[in-house]
């Protein structure tokens, strides 16, 4: 996954979004460079992740990615048509069993198509950790059905990308593949004789074993003696990557980046006083969204960062705001590798 290309909108404005909140808090930011790194531990569960991001620039008419899955899974495309003509790009459901079957998804973000590829990746995080209601894809025997209905008939221009983000339960086994077609085409008959696409030097595509990630604070954080820290994620030296395989054929591949993967971080603390939480990138552009339940009351995703489209480039210094909460309370906080976006990021908490 690569920034190879911005709206063009954003890059007349560049100058103006490279403001940053570095200058925003006096001398704090500076301590961002060294912040001593705060211990959790992390165990992998849940079902099967489908990624789908190889090849992410699309050439030619095919299947990006495909494979069967049954029971809790989670499909993350990220693809941008890079013809010269209109395609659809969709993910389509395939049974080949005797009986009728049913998807039940659950929680899904979508973002674009659009030619702005970082509003697209925070549109679609922030659409996923908002949530929304659940709906059913039956797939009749032998047959074919969108996972994403309203997809089949957006068309999706040159230079555009699209990244969905789909948690889903199938109650019998039925193959996902990732589809870019000419548009008006039947679906059903184009996949009968498409090909799986050749996948891009990156080898962005693969099933994966556990799709969620818990971190959870080995100690007490104590605002009062620990000062400002920070977690680290998605660097695959403190945060290791997740490894699986291509089904399309059966190489081993590493999640690079971990996208797809969603994150539950409880860092239990003590104490009255408030503390505040941050998204601090620090391997270049990055914009995402993360979800919060605190007081075991779900709130509304925040975007990261929250008062511009985003953040970090050219420093590791840059941050935006998650929120402010008291310690003793109850907090969770959800987090996903955003699409388009660099990594890896640091999540900084600081007494107040």
């Amino acid at each position: 996954m690569k920034l190879a290309k911005l709206a063009v909108g954003i890059l007349a404005t560049i100058g103006l979004l490279g403001v940053n909140q570095v200058t925003a808090l006096g001398a704090w930011p500076e301590e961002l460079a060294d912040l001593p790194e705060w211990e959790v531990t992390s165990s992998s569960y849940g079902g099967k992740l489908l990624l789908s991001d190889s090849p992410e620039m699309v050439n030619a008419d095919g299947i990006m990615y495909q494979d069967a899955v049954v029971g809790n899974a989670r499909l993350f495309f990220h693809h941008v048509n890079d013809t010269k003509t209109d395609k659809v790009i969709v993910a389509v459901l395939e049974n080949n069993g005797e009986e009728p079957a049913e998807v039940v998804v659950h929680r899904y973000g979508l973002g674009g198509p659009d030619d702005d590829w970082i509003k697209v990746g925070k549109a679609a995080q922030r659409a996923y950790f908002a949530g929304g209601d659940l709906y059913i894809v039956r797939i009749p025997s032998h047959g074919t059905a969108l996972l994403t209905p309203e997809l089949g008939a957006v068309v999706v221009k040159p230079g555009m990308l699209v990244n969905g983000i789909y948690d889903f339960m199938a109650n019998r086994k039925v193959t996902v593949k990732t589809v870019m077609a000419p548009v008006g085409v039947k679906i059903e008959n184009f996949i009968k004789q498409a090909k799986v696409l050749p996948a891009d030097s990156q080898r962005l595509r693969g099933t994966f074993d556990g799709c969620d990630r818990l971190l959870i604070g080995a100690r007490l954080y104590n605002p009062l003696s620990d000062g400002s820290v920070a977690v680290t994620l998605a660097d695959n030296v403190i945060d290791t990557y997740v490894g699986g395989v291509d089904a399309t054929d059966g190489s081993k591949v590493l999640n690079y980046g971990n996208y797809g993967i969603v994150y539950n971080i409880f860092l239990p603390a003590t104490g009255d006083n408030d503390i505040s939480y941050y998204m601090n990138p620090r391997g270049g552009i990055y914009a995402g969204a993360i979800g919060i339940k605190y007081r075991h009351t779900l709130l509304d995703p925040v975007e990261t960062p929250n008062d511009r489209l985003f953040m970090g480039k050219d420093t590791v210094l840059d941050y935006s705001a998650v929120g402010k909460f008291k310690g003793q309370e109850s907090l969770w906080l959800t987090f996903s590798p955003p699409g388009a976006s660099n990594l890896p990021v640091r999540l900084i908490i600081k007494p107040e």
